[in-house]
């Protein structure tokens, strides 16, 4: 584990002078291993406090996070990965294995279906998820750093005039996506990449399958993003002119400009019970729109990052990234509750344990301190503790079995990996 170090401004005689503390990780003066907080062990008196926003950058799969100063210095920064798919897919399989154990034993009522009524604002877990973890992280981060107000990314995406733009004409067809909302969406939708040759990291330009000069539109469904190149190669083709010596090109292009809207459909209904939760922690909370978000990172000249547009969010006079390391955090659950495990027929396995063994569950990040014997030394992983006394580790990719008299609790489980 390297060492860690934590500088605290204090006053001294109208100055401000530093004290730093130097700690590798796991001493008694800490709080929380991720994100890295210690206590101090003596009183400061008239600390310096200045008060941070927090802001947020929310998304479907990543949602990034950044703690700015007044001045506009990002000093602390993460990206949140969801777990919205898994969820999903482990209610999908819940269901197959209900259903077939209902088949296979004789029903003694008939199935209702139509007898539930869903409360208002009622989100599938799978989306609720991901408000309720960035709501976790707010209250976390409250408690270790003097928040003053928190600035949320309420980006829409009209998905209405993507899949229907002749809806009441051009002008709500470029309603919330033209300009800059408008190409973010493509960029999105094409993986920031040349739909024809597939480059990255190039200057991209926005591009008509079907060419306006033979009936094509401006509509969404119409534009791709290309690479100068092609382009200027293209021309004013047909698009099955162009690719015809590349049916499998023609035939992925054809289907993604039918994909499905299931990301920016989870961000429009998430937005308002994002908002809602952040409101009723209790501090000022205020809005921007995602092209006002990626105005900002061009106008300061930064990199596309989930934690550089959260700190570019809403109205931003100055950026300055005191901090490039950041902490990624990957939403991976407490486990299942489902204690009898199946295999893919629904036939019982095997069966979870109910309760921690000598003090440890699977996932905590513990500190081992080995005296003798094979992996004699000292290092910190995740445990997994078995029911005979010894706990199973991976380190440098290596399986190791050690005692669990010889280790020492750093970080709990909480729910999350961390890189």
């Amino acid at each position: 584990m390297h060492e860690k170090h934590l500088i605290i401004e204090e006053p001294c005689e109208g100055k401000l002078s530093c004290t730093v503390l130097k700690t590798n990780g796991v001493g008694d003066n800490l709080v929380e291993f991720n994100p890295f907080t210690l206590v101090l062990k003596r009183v400061i008196e008239n600390p310096n406090l200045y008060p941070l926003i927090l802001k947020i950058d929310p998304g479907s799969k990543f949602t990034g996070i950044a703690l700015v100063t007044n001045q506009g210095n990002v000093i602390w920064a993460m990206e949140l990965q969801h777990r919205g798919q898994q969820i999903k897919d482990s209610l999908t399989r819940r269901r197959a294995v209900r259903r077939g154990r209902r088949n296979r034993n004789t029903r003694y009522r008939q199935a209702r279906f139509l007898n539930r009524k869903r409360p208002h604002s009622w989100l599938a877990p799978s989306l609720r998820h991901r408000v309720l973890t960035t709501q976790t992280w707010v209250k976390r981060l409250e408690k270790f750093a003097p928040i003053g107000s928190i600035v949320q990314e309420l980006v829409k995406f009209d998905t209405q005039a993507i899949q229907n733009p002749e809806i009441s004409g051009t002008e709500y067809q470029q309603g919330t996506l033209h300009g800059y909302e408008c190409r973010e969406y493509l960029l999105e939708k094409w993986n920031r990449q040349c739909a024809y040759c597939g480059i990255k990291d190039v200057p991209l330009e926005i591009e008509h399958i079907q060419p306006k000069s033979k009936g094509g539109s401006e509509r969404l469904s119409n534009l791709c993003l290309a690479c100068h190149k092609c382009n200027q190669r293209k021309g004013n083709q047909s698009i099955k002119d162009f690719l015809k010596g590349k049916p499998d090109v023609l035939s992925r292009i054809l289907a993604q400009t039918k994909v499905p809207l299931k990301d920016a459909t989870s961000v429009n209904s998430t937005r308002w019970a994002l908002l809602r939760c952040l409101k009723a922690i209790g501090l000022p909370v205020s809005t921007g729109t995602g092209g006002q978000t990626k105005y900002n990172r061009i106008r300061f000249n930064l990199t596309k990052a989930h934690w550089i547009d959260a700190a570019c969010v809403g109205v931003v006079d100055a950026i300055k990234l005191v901090t490039t390391k950041i902490l990624k955090a990957k939403a991976t659950g407490f486990g299942g509750r489902q204690r009898c495990q199946t295999d893919k027929f629904g036939y019982p396995q095997k069966h979870r344990p109910l309760r921690p063994i000598l003090g440890f569950c699977t996932g905590d990040i513990v500190s081992a301190d080995v005296p003798k014997g094979k992996y004699k030394g000292t290092f910190t992983a995740r445990v997994c503790p078995m029911s005979h006394g010894y706990g199973e580790f991976v380190i440098d990719k290596k399986r190791r079995s050690i005692k669990l008299e010889y280790l020492r609790s750093v970080h709990r489980k909480d729910g999350y990996h961390y890189g």
